[in-house]
């Protein structure tokens, strides 16, 4: 499911996802390595035409690890260790981008963002979403998750 689809689907978890990736400007990236390890990368997500974006340099090792297994998690930059900014983790799978209009509207996108555009060759791709949770402490303390299955579901929060 791509990210407007997530967004009729789980309108409030998407509108958080949205607002955390936009805040933190950053990204982590969980792929899986070619013996099965995991690996972890910073990335930055954009959200283009109601698919969330990720690019990346050509033959990077988390690119290739998704060409190979496109399994993976994108996790919510947090740097506020009390966890009060709230994370969200998407889990799905990669898919590569080869539409020569989109890739072209993710370089538009990151020009007005960061005032810098890719040069092919580079890797871009689209995350199709499989579930997605939620948790955020202090004041305003919520979990929730989200699956395809069972919709949206506020958790019982650690602290509570």
């Amino acid at each position: 499911m791509n990210w407007y689809e997530f967004g009729a689907a789980a309108p409030e978890l998407a509108a958080l996802g949205e607002r955390r990736f936009e805040q933190a400007g950053m990204a982590l990236l969980g792929t899986l390595r070619k013996d099965g390890s995991p690996r972890i990368s910073p990335i930055e997500a954009y959200i283009v035409d109601g698919e969330l974006l990720l690019g990346m340099m050509w033959r990077s090792m988390k690119a290739l690890d998704l060409l190979r297994d496109p399994r993976l998690v994108l996790h919510s930059a947090t740097c506020d260790r009390h966890g009060a900014d709230g994370d969200v983790k998407l889990y799905g799978r990669a898919v590569n981008v080869a539409d020569p209009e989109l890739r072209a509207r993710y370089g538009d996108t990151l020009q007005a963002a960061i005032d810098w555009r890719p040069e092919e060759p580079y890797h871009l791709f689209a995350l199709d979403i499989q579930s997605a949770g939620y948790i955020v402490f202090g004041k305003q303390a919520a979990a929730m998750r989200w699956g395809p299955d069972a919709g949206l579901v506020r958790l019982p929060h650690p602290d509570a």
